[in-house]
Protein backbone atom coordinates (compact mmCIF):
# COMPACT_ATOMS: atom_id res chain seq x y z
CA UNK A 1 0.00 0.00 0.00
CA UNK A 2 1.08 3.26 -1.13
CA UNK A 3 0.04 6.29 1.57
CA UNK A 4 0.22 10.11 1.31
CA UNK A 5 -0.60 12.70 3.79
CA UNK A 6 -4.37 12.92 3.75
CA UNK A 7 -4.31 9.14 4.68
CA UNK A 8 -1.78 9.18 6.69
CA UNK A 9 -3.31 12.27 8.89
CA UNK A 10 -6.85 10.12 8.38
CA UNK A 11 -5.45 6.78 9.95
CA UNK A 12 -3.17 8.83 12.68
CA UNK A 13 -6.47 10.91 13.56
CA UNK A 14 -8.17 7.92 13.31
CA UNK A 15 -7.07 6.42 16.71
CA UNK A 16 -8.74 9.22 18.36
CA UNK A 17 -6.48 9.18 20.99
CA UNK A 18 -6.82 12.77 22.99
CA UNK A 19 -3.82 15.01 23.05
CA UNK A 20 -3.43 14.89 19.46
CA UNK A 21 -3.66 18.10 17.25
CA UNK A 22 -3.04 19.44 13.70
CA UNK A 23 -0.45 22.26 13.35
CA UNK A 24 1.91 23.32 11.25
CA UNK A 25 6.11 23.11 11.80
CA UNK A 26 8.33 24.46 9.64
CA UNK A 27 5.45 25.89 7.27
CA UNK A 28 4.17 21.76 7.15
CA UNK A 29 1.35 20.13 8.58
CA UNK A 30 2.47 18.31 11.23
CA UNK A 31 0.27 16.12 14.07
CA UNK A 32 1.68 16.69 17.21
CA UNK A 33 1.17 14.80 20.41
CA UNK A 34 1.23 16.16 23.72
CA UNK A 35 2.27 19.37 22.54
CA UNK A 36 5.45 17.03 20.76
CA UNK A 37 6.20 16.48 17.02
CA UNK A 38 4.24 12.84 16.42
CA UNK A 39 3.87 12.37 12.90
CA UNK A 40 4.36 14.55 10.04
CA UNK A 41 5.26 14.34 6.14
CA UNK A 42 8.53 15.37 4.57
CA UNK A 43 7.90 17.58 1.42
CA UNK A 44 11.82 16.97 0.63
CA UNK A 45 11.77 13.43 0.86
CA UNK A 46 7.58 13.14 -0.11
CA UNK A 47 7.05 10.18 2.59
CA UNK A 48 6.15 9.90 5.97
CA UNK A 49 8.02 10.81 9.30
CA UNK A 50 7.41 9.18 12.05
CA UNK A 51 8.39 9.88 16.57
CA UNK A 52 10.31 6.75 16.89
CA UNK A 53 10.38 5.22 20.72
CA UNK A 54 13.91 5.35 22.27
CA UNK A 55 16.39 2.64 20.83
CA UNK A 56 14.00 1.77 17.70
CA UNK A 57 15.06 3.85 15.13
CA UNK A 58 18.87 1.22 14.54
CA UNK A 59 16.49 -1.35 15.21
CA UNK A 60 13.53 -0.59 12.35
CA UNK A 61 16.57 0.38 10.02
CA UNK A 62 18.57 -2.83 10.60
CA UNK A 63 15.60 -5.13 10.09
CA UNK A 64 13.75 -3.50 7.69
CA UNK A 65 15.39 -0.89 5.67
CA UNK A 66 13.21 -1.49 2.40
CA UNK A 67 10.80 0.02 4.78
CA UNK A 68 12.35 2.27 6.85
CA UNK A 69 15.44 4.75 6.08
CA UNK A 70 16.67 7.87 7.72
CA UNK A 71 18.80 10.87 5.67
CA UNK A 72 21.30 13.38 6.78
CA UNK A 73 18.93 16.12 7.53
CA UNK A 74 16.80 13.72 9.98
CA UNK A 75 19.73 12.23 11.79
CA UNK A 76 20.02 14.09 14.50
CA UNK A 77 16.21 14.00 15.72
CA UNK A 78 14.67 10.84 17.36
CA UNK A 79 12.39 10.44 13.94
CA UNK A 80 12.47 7.66 10.93
CA UNK A 81 11.02 8.27 7.49
CA UNK A 82 9.00 5.40 5.78
CA UNK A 83 8.95 4.56 2.27
CA UNK A 84 5.41 5.66 0.92
CA UNK A 85 4.70 2.41 -1.05
CA UNK A 86 6.39 -0.37 1.81
CA UNK A 87 3.76 1.78 4.70
CA UNK A 88 1.95 -0.89 6.82
CA UNK A 89 -1.10 0.43 8.20
CA UNK A 90 -1.49 -2.02 11.01
CA UNK A 91 1.84 -1.12 12.18
CA UNK A 92 1.46 2.51 11.64
CA UNK A 93 -1.58 1.70 14.19
CA UNK A 94 0.17 0.38 17.04
CA UNK A 95 3.58 2.09 16.62
CA UNK A 96 1.84 5.63 16.49
CA UNK A 97 -0.21 4.31 19.65
CA UNK A 98 2.85 2.96 21.76
CA UNK A 99 4.57 6.23 20.75
CA UNK A 100 1.48 8.76 21.95
CA UNK A 101 1.58 7.09 24.79
CA UNK A 102 5.43 7.10 25.07
CA UNK A 103 5.08 11.31 24.77
CA UNK A 104 2.13 11.36 27.23
CA UNK A 105 3.15 12.85 30.83
CA UNK A 106 2.98 9.98 33.04
CA UNK A 107 0.39 11.31 35.75
CA UNK A 108 -1.61 12.33 32.69
CA UNK A 109 -1.90 8.65 31.32
CA UNK A 110 -1.80 7.19 34.23
CA UNK A 111 -5.36 9.48 34.74
CA UNK A 112 -6.36 8.45 31.23
CA UNK A 113 -6.13 4.42 31.65
CA UNK A 114 -7.71 4.20 34.55
CA UNK A 115 -10.63 6.35 33.13
CA UNK A 116 -10.68 4.18 29.86
CA UNK A 117 -10.80 0.72 32.25
CA UNK A 118 -13.50 2.28 34.43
Amino acid sequence: MSINWSELKELALGLELPKVEETTSWGQPTLKAHGKMWVFWSPSEDCPVIKTLPGDREMLLEVDPDTFYITPHYQPHNLVLVRPAAFDPDWARDYLTKSWRVMAPQRWLKTWDAEQNA
